[in-house]
């Protein structure tokens, strides 16, 4: 069989298997929702409400149904691709929710990537390029502790210190509260301000995104140095490349031109699922610092039991992942020829 014709039945394959994946996160979110201790009736109308009030919300909920008529139901509903409405926002669709609150994630996680690539693929070239030296060490000891430490901890001392004693970036919001946020059709600052040409909003909308961009950044950093480092190193020993040598080729163009490119085709696997990961709501980030970001609405939806946006928050989180793992699958196969399905 023919690579082309193998990687469209692979295509085939994953396609016909990315409805399973995603019923299995639906069916994993359903169930472990209901295993959560709690009354969503006493966690969203609080234990002094009225138990009229409790009883008839978890009607409306269907909350005294079987659990079995209750998970039934739910299928039929997303197979009309109706992801329900939330309790706790008066009314609310949370197909509106996600709209309302996606680009904000989208947008702390592409530039959150950006810097991560940056500096660990630029410490990986360093010390894959200088083996057994100072450089070599520190570059490792990087990737170990920034892969080590919590999000959490850095994210709060980072604020602590860059934002409440030293004042250089503002804290717990995307944009001054003060202002007119830019209006446009994405939803991301940074892009809407400039399809508008507002250089002033473009730049306050990146100024507001530096903190928590670069504190994630640089801890999902140590991932990408360690990688490059590796496979940079392992690339570097190929016959190829003493080949290169032995023609008198500069050893920079060695580096960049040949080895790089080879070395960075795991890198591409990891950073699709980071990413994905991250469009998925970077929980802890947003929590963290305040970022109005799907993560974050997630964590106040658990938190008081909203059955409805949670389950339709995972949905969509666990079909962006299935849908990014499919296409990096195809770009592996597309730019390593060795790749064979």
């Amino acid at each position: 069989m023919s690579r082309s014709k193998a990687i469209q039945y692979y295509i085939a394959a994953r396609l016909l298997l990315a409805p399973l994946m995603v019923w299995t996160i639906v069916t994993l979110v359903f169930l472990l929702l209901r295993a959560t201790p709690g009354d969503p009736a006493d966690a969203i109308l609080g234990n002094r409400a009225p138990e009229a009030s409790k009883e008839a919300l978890r009607e409306s909920l269907g909350l005294n149904k079987p659990l079995w008529l209750q998970y039934l139901a739910y299928l039929g509903q997303l197979l009309s691709l109706n992801l329900g409405t939330s309790v706790t926002s008066q009314g609310q669709s949370v197909w509106e929710i996600i709209t309302q609150h996606f680009p904000a994630t989208a947008e702390l996680t592409f530039y959150s990537m950006v810097v991560a690539m940056a500096i660990g693929v630029t410490i990986g070239i360093l010390s894959a390029s200088r083996p057994n030296t100072a450089i070599d060490v520190g570059g490792r000891l990087f990737g170990i502790i920034t892969y080590s430490l919590p999000i959490f901890w850095v994210g709060m001392l980072f604020q602590l210190i860059f934002a409440v004693q030293l004042r250089w970036f503002p804290l717990g919001t995307r944009f001054p509260i003060n202002q007119t946020p830019p209006n446009g059709l994405t939803g991301i600052y940074t892009l809407d301000s400039l399809f508008s040409g507002n250089l002033g909003q473009f730049f306050t909308a990146a100024y507001y995104l530096i903190l928590p961009c670069f504190t994630l950044g640089l801890l999902l950093s140590g991932i990408f140095e360690r990688m490059v480092r590796v496979n940079l190193r392992q690339t570097l020993q190929a016959d190829y490349v003493e080949a290169a040598r032995a023609r008198g080729i500069p050893e920079r163009r060695i580096l960049l031109a040949h080895a790089l490119k080879n070395a960075l085709i795991p890198v591409i696997t990891v950073f699709g699922l980071t990413f994905a990961a991250l469009l998925g709501g970077a929980v802890l980030t947003e929590v963290t610092f305040s970022w109005p970001g799907l993560g974050n609405r997630l964590y106040q939806a658990i938190d008081v039991r909203d059955y409805p946006t949670v389950q339709g928050i995972m949905v969509f989180f666990g079909a962006i992942v299935v849908v990014v793992s499919i296409l990096i699958d195809l770009i592996n196969a597309y730019i390593d020829p060795r790749i064979r399905y």
